[in-house]
């Protein structure tokens, strides 16, 4: 192993837990102002930049999602290829929602709060040099 190789790795390990752990509500806000279709999806977190993920993560998590009753789906003729399945909020998942974007702003603040540095401390650990 070369040195400072499990320490490179953390920062990407600590997003994809955090993107695992929000993903679900983030679709489901996608999903908030009307349907869409898995690659629209797809697209949209990819804007984000963070979210960004790939089809074998978001299409399993339509499935879920659909199975817990979060979202319901219709067929519909596409201008251009085949008909495409649009993902829609069911009355259950606005709930879901609410309840999320109830939660996040405690967690965040939670989390901000005892990741910032104490008071009076610099904001970089970097010391200066003698």
């Amino acid at each position: 192993m070369e040195p400072g190789g499990a320490s490179n790795e953390l920062p990407e390990k600590a997003e994809v837990q955090l993107r695992k752990g929000v993903l679900e509500y983030c679709v489901l806000a996608l999903l908030r102002d009307g349907p869409k279709y898995g690659v629209e999806l797809l697209d949209h977190l990819q804007e984000t930049g963070t979210l960004a993920t790939s089809q074998g993560t978001v299409y399993p998590l339509l499935s879920r999602l659909r199975r817990d009753d979060l979202v319901v789906t219709t067929w519909q003729e596409s201008p251009s290829g085949p008909p495409r399945r649009y993902y829609a909020l069911t009355d259950a998942g606005r709930a879901a929602l609410a309840a999320f974007a109830g939660i996040w702003p405690g967690f965040r603040d939670a989390v901000d709060h005892l990741l910032a540095p104490p008071a009076g401390q610099r904001r970089h650990p970097e010391r200066a040099k003698p």
